[in-house]
């Protein structure tokens, strides 16, 4: 059984290999997203909480995902360029992943294990699911897409000072 987040690498939009352990003592906030979906003005409140809590070690990390209405068509030069353009996206982006499914990222079968959602179910049921994870690499809290990232200012403020 998997320990915590940091075990787990993910390639970046520019095709980085990233291991989750260099965020080791951040709080951070996992997000699939989209850019072609109704919550995709997420994108600007996600970056305000990065601004915003950056220096007290909140770690914004974003997985698009084309599994809901096909909503992220786009390679991952056009994610990034999407992200940066108009939302000024600035923090870490991965590639594409599937966060459902036997070809589910591990990251996220971890994520969906430790964090089910409504009625127990751990499949993920939209883009902008959020998953708030704490110093420890532990799932604090899993958040439903329709979920505006500045309500959860409280609890990431309550992880930064714990």
């Amino acid at each position: 059984m998997t320990a915590n987040v940091y075990e787990f690498d993910a390639k970046s939009l520019d095709g980085k290999d990233i291991n989750l352990g260099q965020y080791k003592g951040d709080v951070l906030l996992i997000v699939n997203t989209a850019s072609q979906c109704g919550f995709t003005p997420q994108y600007a409140g996600l970056e305000d909480l990065h601004k915003k809590f950056a220096e007290k070690g909140l770690r914004v990390l974003g997985f698009p995902c084309n599994q809901f209405g096909a909503q992220e068509p786009g390679a991952a030069p056009e994610i990034g360029s999407f992200c940066q353009k108009n939302y000024g996206v600035d923090f870490q982006m991965f590639d594409k992943v599937e966060v459902n499914g036997k070809d589910a990222h591990p990251l996220y079968k971890y994520l969906t294990s430790s964090a089910p959602g409504v009625l127990g179910t751990e499949n993920i049921k939209w883009n902008f699911t959020k998953f708030l994870v704490d110093r420890q690499g532990k799932v604090f809290k899993r958040y439903a897409p329709n979920v505006e990232p500045k309500d959860m200012s409280k609890d990431i403020e309550q992880l930064l000072k714990g």
